[in-house]
């Protein structure tokens, strides 16, 4: 063991000898002696809860200090905050180490010697969270045991785009900072950070052009059947209110090709479920494609406008287009999207929703506020009457669809008038769920430079409180109507609390539905990736619970409910 280790340390001792310019090899030689390095390893006691956990007392025979120079395997974990699109962008950034060698994603933290952070930067509540998290893993990365390999911090995402500047200079413990469109880079200041320690690495440069489209992502769970595709990143929008723009970049859309090849992939190895993201999922728009025949006008919900300059005209493949296709792929693939802006849901497009089965009968409308002046100022492009009218549109269409949202409690200058609209377009929408946030002020937008934010915190919380019981109180009475139907639900895992008798499972309308494991009075045993019909027997605003029919198909599961209408 201590010829092992003896050899390693020499061996990174002749390699910088060699390479570090001749002033530094002078220092050096004024250094430490190899006699003085015989001295340390002999009186080097490591202390167990230095170590990492898979490595003990009882095996620290087999390993030595870690050798940079060998590129040994090194244990990746990757802690997630945000949104869906962070979820799919965490399996991109593995696949690009993945690909590079010497990397290992492990499901628990613990056991990784290096952690990245996926961060999101929409609400000041999730940036808090992470300022915290870098904090507490500060003491592991000094407390790190030389016989571990080298203990890294990396931020990735909006966060490392927005405050790359703070991020290096308040914890100095973050070793990589890499934005959203700069996860090619990732393995590279690794490997940069790791030889030289001393350094950070650092790139957030934003793309007008990078979608990963020549990327299919790794996929850590393999038993989850469910799983994201992104088919377009960035947003042109440039509401009042959100950085997205600014850490994301501009729109950029993944030729369709790429996408309908991932989803045949995902199909191939037993995907059910698939949710099409995009920070604006619904303004798709593919100009690589040569197939002219596919191309269309883009055209906006009525009412609705665009605050920035675009060409209505020019041909395109559009989002209309991709869900067809996407929907072709295979009748028992179930499809979703999100997130969508209100302003791109033409006639077309619901059409196709409601013509194919796959298509899930649930649309996320973020809507943000119901008051037409604080929409004006949030840069929203519609009316709170525009807004009811599409709504009203969508339901003649989709008589059985299912709506959720986005709200925003006390944007600037709000009145409690204002705030009386948002509860007015709840209560008649009836949404099943609502995302809903006191407004936090962003740097970069055009809040931060343009407005105030004027609104008391108090006074934010209980109208954000006001929002979510009303919701919480419409969404409880629509989950009750739904009780002694029979729902088609894709199993997903087993439930949290009874993860040895029932399993848990979504309907159409993305609600979670607990049931029983096992059909009644049959030997089946229900798995991931099954779809069952279930009665619905009981529930609470947020949750379903029933009994398994039996195990169907997608395709037959819908042409019996299409008879039976």
């Amino acid at each position: 063991m201590l010829n092992r280790l003896l050899l390693s340390r020499f061996s990174i001792y002749r390699h910088l000898s060699s390479v570090i310019a001749p002033a530094w090899r002078e220092k050096l030689s004024q250094g430490p002696s190899l006699k003085s390095f015989i001295e340390q390893t002999v009186n080097q006691v490591p202390h167990e809860s230095t170590l990492p956990p898979y490595i003990t007392q009882n095996n620290i025979d087999d390993y030595e200090p870690f050798d940079p120079l060998q590129h040994s395997k090194r244990r990746v974990y990757f802690d997630v905050y945000g949104c869906q699109m962070n979820e799919n962008d965490t399996d991109i950034a593995y696949t690009f180490l993945d690909k590079h060698g010497g990397y290992e994603r492990v499901n628990n933290e613990n056991d990784a010697d290096i952690v990245l952070l996926m961060t999101c930067s929409i609400r000041e509540g999730a940036e808090q969270k992470i300022w915290k998290k870098l904090q507490s893993l500060g003491h592991r990365k000094k407390t790190r045991s030389p016989y571990a390999p080298p203990f890294q911090v990396g931020v990735l995402g909006c966060m490392a785009e927005r405050l790359k500047e703070k991020l290096i200079e308040r914890e100095k413990i973050v070793d990589v900072v890499c934005g959203p469109d700069a996860y090619r880079s990732l393995p590279n200041l690794l490997d940069q950070t790791l030889l030289m320690s001393d350094q950070k690495g650092i790139n957030t440069i934003l793309s007008l052009e990078e979608t990963y489209a020549d990327i299919t992502p790794l996929r850590f769970d393999i038993n989850n059947r469910r799983a994201f595709v992104s088919i377009m990143r960035g947003c042109n929008n440039m509401c009042a209110f959100c950085i997205v723009p600014f850490t994301r970049g501009r729109e950029r859309s993944r030729p369709m090709a790429s996408i309908l090849d991932e989803l045949r992939y995902l199909v191939d190895i037993g995907i059910k479920d698939v949710t099409l993201l995009g920070q604006n999922v619904n303004s798709y728009c593919d100009k690589s494609e040569m197939n002219v025949s596919l191309h269309t006008t883009k055209t906006l919900s009525r009412g609705f406008r665009e605050n920035y300059k675009t060409n209505l005209t020019k041909g395109s493949i559009r989002f209309t287009t991709l869900l067809e296709q996407a929907s072709q792929i295979s009748p028992e693939l179930r499809i979703r999207f999100t997130s969508p802006h209100p302003k791109e849901f033409p006639d077309d497009l619901l059409h196709v929703m409601h013509d194919r089965p796959n298509i899930c009968r649930s649309i996320h409308l973020p809507c943000q506020s119901g008051s037409t002046r604080i929409l004006e100022i949030m840069r929203r492009g519609y009316s709170k009457e525009a807004y009811l009218s599409l709504v009203e549109r969508i339901r003649s269409i989709i008589p059985d669809v299912a709506f959720s949202s986005d709200f925003i409690a006390g944007f600037c200058t709000e009145t409690e008038d204002d705030h009386n609209d948002t509860l007015d377009v709840i209560n008649r929408v009836r949404y099943n769920f609502i995302y809903s946030f006191p407004y936090s002020m962003r740097e970069k937008t055009k809040a931060h430079y343009h407005l105030n934010d004027d609104v008391p915190s108090d006074i934010k919380s209980r109208r954000h409180l006001e929002i979510h019981e009303l919701f919480r109180h419409h969404a409880h009475s629509i989950n009750q109507s739904y009780i002694g139907q029979i729902q088609l639900c894709l199993v997903e895992g087993p439930s949290k609390r009874a993860p040895e008798n029932e399993v848990a499972g979504r309907n159409d309308y993305n609600t979670r539905v607990i049931f029983a494991k096992q059909v009644p009075n049959s030997e089946e045993i229900l798995q991931p990736g099954d779809y069952v019909q279930v009665r619905i027997d009981s529930a609470t605003s947020q949750t379903l619970k029933g009994t398994p029919i039996k195990r169907t198909t997608l395709q037959e599961s819908k042409s019996l409910m299409n008879t039976s209408c």
